[in-house]
């Protein structure tokens, strides 16, 4: 059963690779949705997918990519339609 999270990260999240290292890691899980930067300095992550995927990326992004440093992920289900692939913005 497919499910969507939207993400909230904050800390040292742009400018360290963090939308394109998590759509690596999105992908490489099977997963679809986007990364994104905010305005505030926090990235938005939606993903898409089975649950045990979903579970492994949230784990992902409470440490992101070396160089990164994440303060907090604030996660929560919401209900959208998939989205074709992973894309960053």
């Amino acid at each position: 059963m497919e499910q969507c999270i939207q993400c909230l990260i904050s800390g040292r999240v742009q400018g360290v690779f963090f939308r394109a290292s998590t759509q690596a890691e999105a992908e490489r899980l099977g997963l679809a949705g986007h990364a994104i930067n905010l305005p505030d300095g926090r990235v938005e992550v939606l993903a898409c997918g089975g649950p045990e995927a979903l579970r492994a990326l949230r784990a992902w992004l409470a440490h992101g990519p070396p160089g990164a440093r994440v303060d907090s992920v604030e996660c929560r289900e919401v209900d959208v339609q998939p989205p074709a692939g992973f894309r960053t913005g």
